[in-house]
């Protein structure tokens, strides 16, 4: 039952071929003997899966079923869950049990599916490979030396092993993309505001955004269904209805208009990786759509002005975890200010630590102005720059990361070498508008993913041109050796 997708397993449980509880037991089991591999999940949960697996069972027999009820999928461990540990990959909450759900987990409980758990993910969402994890790092299923991407790369890791059918990550400036791409699956970013950051632990709260993880973009169509919609508890959740995302899956790209970005095809990009992206390219002129070379000449500022804003946004959002209230509190304080800084030095990472010094220094009194402000303005011609490319064509298209997955302790030594293998995401994340990564190709035995940017709310438009693409190719299909 592993090797079916969203789509199959919803069709088996409608038809009665076998139900949610077989189901989630087949998914714990592989759990349980193949994740010490991977590292994949922080917190595996079988007796709340198996409890919603039956209840599942009898909403299917009284014929209540959803499209999604009965499929078991596992949650990033950044979204709040009522009465389970939610840690957010950091020792700071390694003790913290979520008293509520977050909009994301509320809505998936009312389509009726089944968590499996929480996966591992880099702290506080901080991270591109998944190795800052307090639980320590996610391996890449395609090649246990290789990092799987991050920071959701542990939803990353578990849906390329097929230890969950779909399973939620969180883009901030690639989050889902990179390690969709890393690990050969699909995953897609909606656009800012269209799924509820409610719940959703804050790294950076106007670029956090909650996506859907799955093998086909058909699966990613009924997962965004039921993840995306306006939320009055989300100050920063849009009012706009949801379409039906799989109802144009099969629409013809005949007349589709594709940029390609000059910028995204220089120095930088591995020419391996460069000509997988090109037979990608050829396959969707071969269904009809037309190429365009389009530029965005401000994207070479995206990453400096993305270490700059989001940094800023994690030292205010981070100032909350202080030993007083919740998480890690350090052992017999003198006072006050002892209180805060060992529990907040103990119980933050490396990484978190060096992101809350940079925004705290950029948002001090007289560097405001020079860096802060500045980044935003940034930002704003970095969002231009879309828009007058979406005056030309329908969507853009580019390689998703510069490389394939490099090796687990690789880059850790070299930050800013780390930052730079979101180079092709985070301008995305800046504009607010909606990307995607498909599996495309490989380079060796490491995947290569497939980037599709869309305008404002295109949503729909960018699933139906991954299954098209998906229809012609079987690179979503390849599982990992050992993995079968």
């Amino acid at each position: 039952m592993h090797d079916k997708t969203i789509a199959q397993l919803a069709a088996g449980l409608k038809a009665r071929e076998y139900s949610s509880e077989e189901l989630t037991r087949a998914y714990l089991e592989r759990i349980a003997r193949l994740d010490p591999q991977l590292n994949s999940f922080i917190t595996v949960t079988p007796e709340l899966a198996l409890a919603q697996a039956r209840a599942a069972d009898r909403l299917i027999a009284e014929g209540k079923a959803g499209p999604l009820t009965g499929v078991p999928l596992a949650q990033k461990d950044i979204f709040c869950t009522d009465g389970v540990r939610t840690s957010c990959g950091s020792k700071m909450l390694d003790n913290f049990t979520a008293p509520y759900d977050a909009t994301v987990v509320t809505r998936f409980k009312a389509a009726g599916t089944v968590m499996l758990g929480k996966t591992n993910m880099d702290e506080f969402a901080m991270g591109s490979s998944n190795e800052t994890s307090y639980y320590g790092p996610v391996k890449n299923p395609w090649d246990l030396a290789a990092v799987p991407g991050g920071s959701s790369g542990g939803s990353a890791a578990a849906v390329a092993a097929r230890l969950a059918p779909g399973a939620t990550g969180t883009d901030t400036g690639g989050s889902i993309r990179q390690p969709a791409a890393l690990c050969g699956i699909t995953g897609i970013k909606p656009t800012y505001g269209r799924v509820s950051r409610y719940g959703m632990i804050a790294f950076a709260s106007s670029l956090d955004q909650g996506g859907p993880m799955a093998t086909t973009a058909e699966d990613c169509a009924l997962m965004l269904g039921a993840m995306a919609g306006f939320d009055p508890r989300d100050s920063t959740s849009v009012d706009r209805p949801v379409p039906d995302y799989t109802a144009n899956l099969n629409a013809d790209l005949k007349g589709l208009r594709i940029g390609l970005p000059k910028e995204f095809f220089g120095e930088g990009l591995d020419p391996e990786v460069a000509k997988v992206i090109d037979a990608a390219v050829a396959e969707y002129k071969q269904l009809g759509a037309e190429v365009v070379e389009i530029s965005l000449p401000n994207s070479a500022l995206a990453v400096p002005t993305y270490y700059v804003v989001a940094p800023a946004e994690c030292s205010s959002n981070l100032s909350r975890f202080d030993g007083v209230r919740f998480g890690h509190r350090c052992e017999n304080p003198k006072n006050l200010e002892d209180l805060y800084k060992r529990s907040r030095g103990e119980g933050f990472g490396t990484e978190v630590k060096r992101r809350i010094m940079i925004g705290t220094y950029a948002l001090s009194a007289g560097y405001y102005d020079a860096y802060y402000l500045k980044a935003q303005k940034l930002r704003r011609l970095i969002a231009d720059d879309f828009k007058r490319a979406f005056e030309q064509v329908d969507v853009i298209m580019g390689p998703t990361s510069p490389t394939v997955a490099f090796n687990i302790g690789e880059k850790t030594d070299d930050p800013v070498t780390m930052y730079l293998s979101d180079i092709y995401t985070i301008a995305v994340n800046l504009a607010g508008l909606p990307g995607m990564s498909v599996p495309a190709g490989f380079v060796g035995n490491r995947p290569v993913g497939l980037q599709i940017i869309g305008n404002l709310f295109d949503e729909a438009r960018l699933l139906n041109v991954a299954h098209k693409y998906q229809q012609v190719t079987d690179w979503h299909t390849r599982v990992p050796h050992g993995f079968e």
